[in-house]
């Protein structure tokens, strides 16, 4: 959900990473993080048609990582659809299918992308 001062702005149905249960512990585990973070910055010409970068890992998934002796990863952004597959439309839904990160259709990632700022607070909720 995309909200402002506790009003919901629109709603979005997302392909998550292909391991969507549980949280993101180690680079490779194919998981969408969940917690709290920051749209920290923008990828226009990345090839999932516009990005938005998740400040992923934060402290606590740092400090998480450190005690189990893994690399927490990074990379983690809310996009669209690869130029290939931009015509599936909603149907990329049917499975989780990133790795790790949160797919929405290229017109709903161009719709977040002018009205997300960045420094926008994000929660990523199981």
């Amino acid at each position: 959900m995309l909200m402002r001062e506790g009003k919901i702005l629109s709603a979005y149905k997302v392909a998550l990473g292909k391991h969507p249960d549980g949280r993101k512990i180690k680079a490779g585990d194919k998981r969408t993080p969940e917690g709290n973070y920051i749209l920290d910055a923008r990828n226009r010409d990345s090839k999932f048609h516009l990005a938005l970068h998740i400040s992923y890992p934060n402290e606590s998934d740092m400090v998480n990582a450190h005690k189990l002796g893994v690399t927490p990863g990074g990379d983690i952004m809310i996009h669209g659809l690869p130029d290939q597959f931009k015509k599936l439309g909603k149907l990329h839904r049917l499975s989780d299918w990133t790795n790790g990160c949160i797919a929405v259709t290229n017109h709903e990632i161009e719709e977040i992308w002018r009205l997300v700022p960045d420094g926008t607070p994000i929660e990523i909720k199981p």
